[in-house]
């Protein structure tokens, strides 16, 4: 009998576990029996989130992380090891975005601030690789391991103002389909390496891009609606499947993937 779902003991570490769209994460993946390692930079929401997962019969660990400082990302590591004896999944959720690094309507690429630019794609393009490499090692002394990264909807074409963050979305995406080649080829089957790319959900960064401060849809917001089929924004728990498939054994023989999450937004033009 085939058990292609079940990720029960499955040891999985995720950074930005604390964000909007990494707790709906963590919450699923631990209430199916997942071990989960939550890594984030802010200690009372962490622990809080544990809190939650444990009181709802789940099994997660907290830790304080900096996904830009490999040493840091090193500790981490052998804390998980430490702790749960092995790590069979590593999903990259870390990322953001800052105002200098968006192109507003008011505004234009002579605006741009060179150091957010360069801040941004740190966090989302170093704050991937990073992880990858420290946690890939682990995953190669124990001949098997699986990534799933998150890339954007900014990563498949570029989008107006967030100029930042789609570069080094688009940036993610290309490191994906790298890893998967490469941990295929040099180290096995066993090494999986897939991304998935949400549409437009509104998160803590982009809530202010996407609605007014009343919640109604801003302009952009309004214009993201009209050119997504299913007309609505996206909600946390509509990537939980695709997950689910990804660090399961369900998708063994799948690697270097883009798993587009997003209402028809991609597939639409006019």
């Amino acid at each position: 009998m085939y058990k292609l779902f079940d990720i029960k003991d499955r040891v999985i570490a995720i950074t930005g576990g604390t964000g909007v769209l990494g707790t709906s994460m963590v919450e699923y993946l631990a209430s199916h029996g997942a071990k989960v390692a939550v890594m984030a930079r802010n200690k009372e929401k962490g622990d809080k989130l544990i809190e939650k997962v444990k009181a709802n019969g789940g099994e997660a660990i907290f830790l304080v992380t900096d996904v830009t400082d490999e040493a840091i990302l090193k500790q981490n590591a052998k804390d998980i090891i430490a702790k749960y004896g092995k790590i069979d999944v590593l999903i990259n959720a870390a990322g953001g975005n800052m105002p200098g690094a968006t192109i507003g309507p008011d505004n234009n690429i002579f605006d741009l601030k060179t150091d957010d630019f360069r801040e941004v794609v740190n966090l989302n393009l170093m704050g991937t690789v990073i992880p990858t490499v420290v946690f890939a090692e682990y995953m190669v002394n124990a001949k098997q391991g699986n990534i799933v990264n998150i890339s954007s909807a900014s990563a498949l074409r570029p989008l107006t103002r967030v100029a930042g963050y789609g570069s080094a979305k688009a940036a993610v995406t290309n490191f994906t389909k790298y890893m998967a080649g490469e941990m295929a080829i040099k180290f096995g089957e066993t090494f999986r390496v897939n991304a998935i790319c949400p549409g437009f959900f509104i998160t803590d960064q982009n809530r202010a891009l996407l609605t007014n401060p009343d919640g109604s849809y801003s302009d952009r917001g309004n214009t993201i609606i009209a050119h997504t089929p299913f007309r609505r924004f996206g909600v946390p728990e509509d990537l939980l499947g695709t997950l689910h498939y990804l660090v399961s054994d369900a998708s063994k023989f799948v690697t270097g993937t883009v798993a587009i999450v997003d209402g028809g937004f991609d597939a639409f033009s006019i």
